[in-house]
């Protein structure tokens, strides 16, 4: 499909949960729970002995189409932490893998793509996502939705710039030089390749919708490579096409990006409920770049986990009240739990959150 040619609607999204008391998705609705909720991003994962060991000898794609095993590592952190929300384990390549396309995740590297989409043959050669192709996502939703209780659950998908980026460079870059040489010098390939992947971060969404998850979280992971002049003529009218296709849902919708400071306005334009900022900006600053009026997630370094409990407690408090300058805030790291993490520190952290 091309960027204009909208997907089919579902005929009704499915009733999902009642959680009414769940102070993560009354902060995403800027209310004022009685605690500051948190999670953290890649809180399922290598952090854990628990998830390693069920891991072992496993694939990461293998884990994230076994319905089962999706949802025991979801569940894993929240057991262990208590934290406020779950995130579905998954990948952003997830749906491009279910679709057909040759990428895999390599450790060590990140998704690599076997031949990189280069020209406009490429593009209309890529496969469309149809929702059976994530059916057994769908399926670990559903088994999540039984075994969660109060806690809500979050669902993902990668935004198009993210997706388009691992496809056009082979796998993981750092200046994204062939993908900014596609947009600007052929700008129509970028357009067309770019709504392809809207369609497919979309059809992944609401698969995830229809199963039951509380919130969505579209991950621009790289698009802090841009300036807000290209962001906007380039990537947001394709990810504004993913979160306003969710939209009917009424669901939290999060916005995402790593070294997004200059542009947090742009992505809150995009559609975002929720704005998630890194953490190399102050969460008040954020709000003030928003215009004074927002909800924020965020932006705990990671690689404070590794610090003394005295100075990660004083970053804790420090960030919990920069985010009293939100209409709502929801405590998070300004990226993912790194693998080396004390798992133990994640929990005293959701400790003192709470307390807070």
């Amino acid at each position: 499909m091309s960027q204009t040619t909208p997907l089919p609607r579902p005929a009704a999204p499915a009733a999902r949960r009642e959680l009414p008391e769940a102070p993560f998705l009354a902060a995403a609705r800027g209310e004022r729970p009685a605690r500051t909720p948190v999670w953290f991003m890649r809180q399922a994962g290598r952090s854990l002995p628990e998830y390693r060991a069920l891991r072992e000898g496993v694939p990461m794609l293998d884990a994230c189409f076994d319905p089962e095993m999706l949802a025991e590592i979801t569940l894993q952190p929240v057991r262990r932490h208590g934290v406020d929300a779950a995130i579905l384990f998954s990948d952003i390549v997830v749906p491009l893998k279910a679709a057909g396309v040759d990428i895999d995740i390599v450790p060590g590297t990140g998704p690599v793509a076997a031949a990189p989409v280069r020209d406009l043959a490429a593009v209309k050669a890529l496969p469309e996502l149809e929702p059976e192709q994530v059916a057994k996502v769908a399926d670990g939703v559903r088994l999540l939705v039984e075994r969660l209780g109060e806690t809500p659950l979050i669902g993902f998908a990668g935004a198009p710039f993210t997706l388009a980026s691992y496809l056009i460079e082979g796998g993981p870059s750092r200046n994204h030089e062939h993908t900014k040489a596609l947009m600007h010098s052929e700008p129509e390939v970028w357009h067309e390749l770019a709504g392809r992947l809207a369609d497919v971060a979309l059809t992944f969404l609401r698969a995830q919708l229809d199963a039951g998850v509380d919130a969505i979280q579209l991950f621009d992971s790289w698009a802090g490579a841009l300036s807000e002049r290209d962001y906007r003529e380039f990537v947001l009218p394709h990810s504004a096409k993913v979160l306003a296709g969710v939209a009917e849902y009424g669901v939290p919708r999060i916005h995402f990006g790593v070294g997004t400071g200059e542009l947090l306005a742009a992505m809150r334009d995009a559609g975002a409920d929720v704005v998630g900022v890194d953490w190399r900006i102050p969460l008040d600053e954020a709000v003030r770049r928003l215009g004074g009026r927002a909800i924020v997630q965020g932006n705990l370094d990671p690689a404070l986990l590794h610090a003394s409990w005295p100075v990660l407690e004083a970053e804790v408090r420090r960030i919990a009240e920069e985010g009293k300058a939100a209409d709502g805030h929801i405590f998070n790291l300004g990226h993912g739990v790194l693998p080396g993490v004390d798992p133990d520190v994640l929990t005293r952290v959701v400790g003192l959150v709470h307390e807070l």
